[in-house]
């Protein structure tokens, strides 16, 4: 696949770079562009990510970095066998428990919440940090709703991160799967007031959460380009138009089915 002139691999973050001595020079090199696409490409175009990640996974597997990212470009690609493939691999490779609860995901996505649960309460979670450890109950959650035990899910979120007053990297994430759990119950007005709990903590827009608490206070939003009459109608032609032999009932080629994010980020 090709690869733009202005990477040259030296962009990776150093304990990778220091993984990769381990390859011939020009093989590290090689193995290192291919990592920065992937983390390029990852949020934008999960699909190009994967590919540069197989490219990188083809070339050296034996390298626990390049187990982890192949995962993750799966995971984002919504091919949850291959990424839990690669995250147990990575983790055979190094022990280290991090990947725990990204694994649990999969096995949510692959429809094993059960799964989920069961790693969720395995003595892996006590060897995670922090963040970890919220992430892994973010996806206990998850995995509750998944069996339709909303209010499982709720009590399964409340804990001392969730009513700490100090903002952390999870607390916006957090404060919204409350609120949506919340909501999901029909508990209204309680869901409000964590959308907007999660409004301000969510300082570099990581969830929708100021559009979900718009919603629930009615506010209703004009796109700028209907004001400008930029969708509007064409002017009818003077000339008669040519009939087509339509009856007008042919189905128009667009269907209203999408596909679901990442389990994770349903809550």
């Amino acid at each position: 696949m090709p690869i733009p002139e202005d990477v040259t691999g030296e962009e990776i973050d150093k304990d990778v770079r220091q993984e990769l001595q381990s390859l011939p020079k020009t093989l590290a090199e090689d193995v290192a562009r291919n990592l920065v696409m992937v983390a390029r490409l990852i949020d934008e175009d999960p699909e190009g990510a994967y590919g540069y990640s197989r490219v990188a996974l083809r070339l050296a597997s034996r390298v626990a970095a390049v187990r982890e990212a192949a995962g993750f470009a799966a995971y984002a690609s919504q091919k949850y066998g291959e990424a839990l493939a690669e995250f147990r691999a990575a983790r055979r490779m190094t022990g280290n428990v991090d990947l725990w609860p990204v694994m649990a995901d999969c096995e949510r996505g692959l429809g094993r919440p059960e799964k989920a649960l069961d790693m969720a309460g395995a003595p892996e979670v006590h060897k995670l940090d922090k963040a970890g450890q919220v992430e892994m109950r973010l996806v206990a959650a998850g995995a509750r709703r998944d069996m339709d035990q909303l209010d499982a899910a709720i009590v399964t979120l409340q804990s001392p991160e969730l009513a700490s007053g100090s903002v952390q990297p999870w607390t916006a994430r957090l404060r919204y799967a409350y609120a949506d759990a919340l909501l999901a119950a029909g508990r209204d007005s309680e869901a409000r007031e964590w959308f907007a709990k999660a409004v301000e903590a969510d300082r570099d827009g990581s969830t929708d959460a100021s559009d979900r608490l718009a919603e629930l206070d009615g506010v209703e939003f004009t796109d700028a380009l209907d004001e400008n009459g930029a969708n509007d109608e064409p002017a009818e032609s003077d000339e008669p138009a040519e009939s087509d032999g339509s009856d007008g009932s042919g189905d128009n080629g667009v269907t209203g089915e999408s596909g679901d994010a990442d389990p994770a980020g349903k809550d």
